[in-house]
């Protein structure tokens, strides 16, 4: 009897061993970044420069950012939390708010817009920081698409592949342009660069430029009204945080003036703008989202290569062309990625 109660003994330890063999096992072939995530919870900064209270438009861009970060595994609430920052259209605040992150100590930064960028970077030098950029590259940010070095990774496109072809546009849209002004924003650096690419086309065109430089809203009246008495044909404005934040304004002002338009991204022709040719911004909020799964798992940002935006759009708004007096010609029509009646 003793005998087989200590045989029992015996097996019970055995059985117990094994198990505890077998757990330890399956821990250990965890990847590292699954048991960081597993046992922690992540704190990222969300910078932008827009309203708390978002537009359609900017809706559609966060939603697709933190749907994506959900269907990679991050859910805020459980192993994540996002300290939401907004700048409400003033890009002075930009520095404060990206210190305020800094001093949080959050695991990474998300932020738009090459300004933004910069102020994070100057305040957030050990933080990563990803990022959905206009030109990274050509404004210093990193160092290359391949390898870019620092503390910044993420998405951007290149500003001198898009100037022209805004430029090109434009003129098909409006046979009679002769002589075309730019408003752009001189904060932000890489509006520089396109500002300097349009110049170059308006050069080989031998066509006047009218540069405008766009700091506040109150300037806005008095810029179309200059726009105007130069006798502009058309309006190429340069996409930067600060002119989408008070793009109804400038698309209301250029139905007003009958002037056609030019924009850089589709938020100004959901507005009434009536032409946007630019990136797919919700999906370069998307594919950040797997920049940012990949920093909360450990990676380093000066491992992960710079991406260019995958989608870019063609959209026309009917109704805008009505409102300045132009007929849209129909291979031109053709070629849109949405016509908006």
């Amino acid at each position: 009897m003793e005998r087989r109660i200590a045989m029992a003994m015996m097996a019970s330890r055995i059985l117990v061993l094994s198990l505890v063999t077998v757990l330890v096992l399956n821990i250990a072939s965890l990847l590292p970044g699954e048991a960081q995530q597993a046992g922690k919870v992540a704190r990222l900064g969300f910078l932008l420069s827009s309203s708390a209270i978002p537009t359609t438009a900017d809706l559609q861009k966060r939603n697709a950012f933190l749907n994506q970060l959900r269907d990679l595994g991050w859910v805020e609430g459980q192993n994540l939390i996002i300290e939401r920052r907004f700048a409400e259209g003033h890009m002075d605040r930009l520095p404060g708010l990206a210190n305020e992150l800094t001093q949080l100590k959050v695991d990474a930064i998300f932020t738009v817009g090459d300004r933004a960028i910069q102020d994070v970077k100057d305040a957030a030098s050990s933080i990563p920081i990803v990022m959905v950029a206009c030109d990274a590259v050509a404004t210093g940010l990193i160092a290359s698409l391949a390898r870019p070095g620092g503390n910044v990774t993420g998405v951007t496109c290149i500003t001198g592949d898009l100037s022209a072809k805004r430029a090109e546009l434009l003129r098909q849209t409006t046979p009679t342009l002769r002589r075309l002004a730019v408003l752009y924003n001189p904060a932000d650096p890489h509006t520089i660069l396109e500002l300097k690419h349009t110049q170059a086309t308006a050069e080989a065109w031998k066509m006047p430029l009218l540069s405008l430089e766009f700091h506040n809203p109150d300037q806005l009246e008095s810029l179309f009204a200059l726009m105007k008495k130069e006798r502009t044909d058309a309006l190429l404005t340069v996409g930067d945080n600060l002119t989408i934040f008070h793009r109804v304004a400038i698309v209301q002002l250029a139905a007003k003036n009958r002037l056609p338009a030019m924009y850089g991204f589709r938020d100004f022709t959901d507005a009434g703008g009536l032409i946007s040719y630019g990136p797919n911004l919700p999906e370069m909020f998307r594919q950040a989202a797997f920049y940012v799964d990949k920093i909360l798992k450990g990676a380093k940002p000066a491992d992960l290569p710079v991406e260019q935006p995958t989608k870019f759009e063609l959209v026309i708004n009917l109704k805008a062309a009505k409102e300045v007096g132009l007929t849209i010609p129909p291979s031109l029509l053709a070629r849109a990625d949405e016509v908006i009646e």
